[in-house]
Formats: structure tokens, sequence, C-alpha cells
């Protein structure tokens, strides 16, 4: 059974959204449009608890009917009731677990999409492969997720590694699932430039940051020092003889955004404004997470960006996430996008996590 605080709140969350369905079928608040994508956005939030619960509530009705008829005469009936006693005990469990999880504080930054960062790290030109090989990996997983990738803004070298990396990921769920992404990941493996055939340790460091636009921060345009420079590029690619690269600081942070990729500078001044946004986001939540870094601490969360937090050694054909301490051997598998049993086992680590902190475990 559900503790008596967690079933008062779930009364309060059903009263809510019944509160709200009237709410939404009133003239004067359809008219209000800002008012209605407001109420409407709650709305689909509360749905799956408000659901789940009504049929919790159905269950324990029907388990109470139930345990009524094991007191029968008829020894036909109460094997019965027997039965369906054991079956609707262990559905009743599960909506209770389900409840559990729909009650924990959800990250309000689940739904957006992602800007990915990938910079070369350690290693120099072998650094800069295996950022390429990441930012491939992420892009096969987004394709398995049926996510949009653009590129935003990209440092290549000549050999076809990056030394940058910076893409728009667009799809359900996309933040949710590659938050656990940021951090320090580590390559141990011969390189291609090694001719001795000796096993190189480099590093890349991956930066997830959801989303953002100027309703999540302010910006002051006089807070921003935009410049403008001329594209250029390795391995082949065009280099523009007119100032279309766009440089932007944001004076009060010292944050510094460019983009080269767009031949207009207008776009690539759009695409700037874009990461700037998130990193402005980031930037200024980290701030607050500074605050309770009791916390921070004890969840697995997104990582601190100079963490290790994988290694993936060739020679072993293994992968290793050192924040849940889970070993995979199927390396290949994993940089053809098959990243699905690593973030799941984050995701479950996350959840434990937030339960405890929520009291509701």
């Amino acid at each position: 059974m559900l503790k008596k605080e967690l079933v008062e709140k779930l009364d309060r969350l059903a009263e809510r959204y019944a509160e709200i369905e009237r709410e939404l079928s009133r003239p004067e608040v359809i008219r209000d449009l800002s008012k209605y994508r407001e109420l409407s956005r709650e709305h689909k939030e509360l749905s799956e608890i408000y659901e789940t619960y009504r049929e919790y509530r159905k269950v324990l009705e029907e388990l109470r009917e139930a345990r009524s008829l094991l007191r029968s005469p008829d020894q036909e009936i109460r094997q019965l009731a027997e039965e369906e006693v054991q079956r609707l005990q262990e559905k009743a469990e599960r909506l209770e677990n389900r409840l559990k999880i729909l009650l924990v504080p959800k990250d309000p930054n689940d739904s957006r999409n992602v800007i990915l960062e990938i910079r070369a790290g350690t290693g120099g030109e072998e650094a800069a492969l295996f950022a390429a090989d990441l930012f491939r990996m992420y892009q096969k997983y987004a394709e398995e997720k049926g996510w949009k990738v653009t590129v935003l803004h990209s440092n290549r070298t000549g050999l076809g590694g990056f030394k940058e990396v910076v893409a728009l990921i667009e799809g359900e769920g996309a933040y949710s699932r590659l938050k656990f992404e940021s951090g320090v990941h580590r390559v141990q493996r011969i390189p291609v430039t090694e001719s001795g055939g000796r096993i190189h340790t480099s590093t890349a460091t991956v930066a997830v940051l959801p989303e953002a636009d100027e309703t999540d921060v302010e910006i002051n345009p006089q807070d921003l020092r935009i410049e403008t420079f001329r594209a250029s590029g390795a391995g082949g690619q065009y280099v523009n003889t007119t100032e279309t690269a766009v440089r932007i600081t944001h004076l009060p942070t010292g944050i510094v955004v460019s983009c080269q990729d767009e031949r207009s500078q207008f776009q690539n001044k759009q695409k700037a404004l874009k990461i700037l946004y998130a990193k402005l986001k980031d930037y200024y939540e980290r701030r607050k997470r500074e605050e309770i870094a009791r916390e921070r601490k004890e969840q697995v969360g997104t990582g601190e960006r100079s963490e290790k937090i994988r290694t993936y050694n060739f020679p072993q054909n293994r992968v290793t996430d050192h924040r849940i301490n889970l070993t995979l051997y199927k390396l290949q598998d994993v940089l053809e996008g098959k990243l699905d049993e690593i973030i799941d086992a984050l995701r479950a680590k996350e959840l434990e996590e937030r339960l405890k902190l929520a009291h509701i475990a």
C-alpha cells in the first residue's frame, strides 16, 4: 500500500486535473491563447498520473471485493477468489511502483531538444578523430530514435577529425536520454597516426545542453560583442573571401561562441545565438546547482565536464561507464549508436536516487 502522504498528494493532483479540465472548457480561457497553452501543458503532464491513479483505485476496489469472497462457504468460489486476489495484488503493486516513479520531480529540461558539443581533448590528431567517432555515434543513435541532427558549427582537421563540433538534436525526449553523456570520454587504441603499433590514450569532452531561447534567458544586446571574420576549413573545404563567420562574446560571463558553417552571415549569427542561449541557460543553472552541492553529488545527473565518465578500449572490445561500474564487451555496437543499454542503466540509477531524495522509495 502507498504511504498516507503519497495518497493525499495523489488526491490533490487528481483534484487539480479535474479543475484544469473545467478551466479548459471555459470560453474566456479558450480565447486567452497563452493561458490555454499553459493549462494544456499542465493537463498533459498530469494526465498519466491521473489515469494511473484512477486505475489503481479501481484495482483496490476490486481487490476488496475479491477478498470478501474468501469467506464464502463455497470452496470453488474461495479458490477462484484466491487466484483473483493474487492477480490483483500483483497488479496493484505494479501500479504503486509506477505511481512512485510518476511522483518523482521531473527534470524540467527532459522534454527539450539538445545542443550537443564535442571537443577534442588530450591526444592531438587522435583526439580529434575520436571526437568525430563520438559525433558519428550520436548521429547513429539519433537516427535510430527518429531525431533530427543539424550541425551548427564545426572545425575539422586535415584527417577528418573534429577539433570541435556543435549540433542541434531535435526529437521527443532527446535531452532526457542524452543528458548523461556530458563529461570526458576516453579512448584507448592504436591511432592511425602511430607507426610503432603502440596503444595511446586520448580524450574528448562532450557537453549536452538543453535547447534554450529568449524566453529562458534574457540577453541585453549591449552585453554582446559581435565580430565577423572569414570562414575557413581544412580538408578541401571552401575558404570564404567575405566575412560570413560570426563570433559572439557575452561580456558579463565571458562565454564565446562562433559559427562559420553557413555561407550567410545572418544564418551564422542565428546559429551562434542558438548556441549562446543554451550555454547561458546552462551557466545560470549550474550556478544554482552549486548552491545545493550536496544533492548534486548524490545524483548521477549530467556529470561534471571535467569528470571522466566512460572509457572505450579497442584492444579489449570494451566500453566501461565509470559512474555505475557498467562494462560491456560490445564496443563496435556502441560506436554504431547502440547506446540504450548504457543509457537505460544510467536512467535507472538516476531514478533510484531521485526516489531517495524525494522520500518516496
